[in-house]
């Protein structure tokens, strides 16, 4: 009995650490925020638990929402009023786009990109270049708001800025996206859908309106309505509840992916040598624009924009630079892996492929923004 019970843990063990291998992100995040944290010593603080919490349950909603096939009904309600694949991608984009200037980019991603994928399998055809253009709209999108994304309230806020000055500086930034997203969609294979849409029935309605107040919640959360530890318990209970097995469906490896992030850049914005040289090179001209649109490229835009403004009142400079370098690295905007991850997740075998193509899109988007919003801050 006591040998059946150790070749379990080792099985388990070694299913675990197979798993992890798979993880090429997550490896990488934990070794740089190991290797960070021998250069500074990390915080607790670092890490941003409220992000957290909310994908952790935003992930099990979405989860409860495709078993009970809500996601079926709203995936055949899509196919069957648009008359191609590229017409489909244009709605995924353009939802993502403007749901993110309410509810943040990481909540736009964690809610469409699934359905995205759902919706395409249906249509047979591989949703990467939607996914990957879904989350370029997701960054965009939300510049438009304050509470679109973190860098965006925490510099209004610090600044003490009113929403005409906002306005002017990025509006000009997110239209000129918006187009730009129109552009690239022309990239998705346009192939006419000829599928027969089903028709499909929810068995469970009361369970679906339980799963719909507590995502209310959850977005309520957001907003600062309701605070998220009150949400989290309150979601927590209702799994319980409702359906236990539900737990099992979080991406527990992108919330640790997170961590070592959080980890990795708390330690690097505050290593000495790093804040010496930015307020010295922040005194030349332009400066904060590029520094803020580089340096998101290595410890993401929130950070940049709270290290950055730490040195100069430029912002304007900072606003633009920070938003448009959401785009780059995969952890330019942590957003960015969210999307990343729920992909490799269906398609394992084409995480090289994703990031190559994510890399081409989001690179030559960030060297046109570069220039072309740079022309804008000079007018300004």
């Amino acid at each position: 009995m006591k040998n059946v019970a150790i070749s379990a843990v080792v099985d388990y063990i070694t299913m675990f650490i197979e798993k992890l291998w798979k993880e090429k992100v997550l490896i990488i995040a934990m070794l740089l925020a190991i290797c960070s944290s021998f250069i500074t010593t990390p915080k607790l603080s670092y890490i941003d638990f409220k992000v957290l919490v909310l994908i952790f349950n935003l992930m099990i909603i979405v989860a409860a929402f495709k078993k009970l096939k809500v996601m079926d009904i709203i995936a055949m309600e899509i196919l069957s009023k648009c008359s191609s694949t590229r017409v489909v991608s244009m709605v995924f984009i353009a939802i993502t786009f403007f749901l993110s200037m309410l509810v943040t980019n990481d909540v736009a991603l964690i809610t469409f990109v699934p359905l995205t994928i759902l919706t395409f399998n249906k249509t047979k055809v591989d949703p990467m270049k939607t996914i990957i253009l879904q989350t370029l709209a997701a960054n965009i999108g939300s510049s438009l708001t304050p509470m679109g994304n973190p860098q965006n309230l925490f510099l209004f806020t610090h600044y003490n800025l009113n929403a005409m000055e906002f306005f002017k500086v990025i509006i000009p930034f997110v239209l000129f996206g918006f187009i730009w997203l129109l552009w690239l969609n022309r990239r998705v294979p346009k192939r006419g859908i000829r599928i027969k849409v089903k028709e499909v029935h929810i068995n469970d309605k009361k369970r679906v309106t339980a799963y719909i107040i507590l995502f209310i919640f959850v977005i309520a959360s957001v907003f600062g309505i309701i605070n998220y530890k009150y949400t989290l318990i309150a979601v927590i209970l209702g799994i319980i509840i409702m359906d236990r097995r539900l737990f099992k469906e979080v991406d527990y490896f992108l919330l640790a992916t997170f961590i070592c992030f959080f980890v990795f850049i708390g330690n690097i914005s505050n290593i000495e040598i790093v804040k010496i040289y930015l307020k010295g090179f922040l005194k030349l001209q332009h400066m904060t624009y590029f520094s803020s649109i580089i340096l998101s490229q290595v410890v993401s835009n929130m950070p940049c924009a709270i290290l950055v403004s730490s040195f100069t009142n430029n912002w304007k400079e900072i606003l633009l630079g920070v938003d448009i370098g959401g785009m780059g690295t995969i952890i330019a905007s942590l957003a960015s892996l969210i999307s990343y991850k729920i992909y490799v997740k269906e398609n394992e075998d084409k995480g090289k492929v994703y990031l190559k193509k994510f890399n081409l899109y989001n690179f030559s988007s960030l060297l046109l923004f570069t220039l072309v919003m740079f022309l804008w801050i000079r007018v300004l």
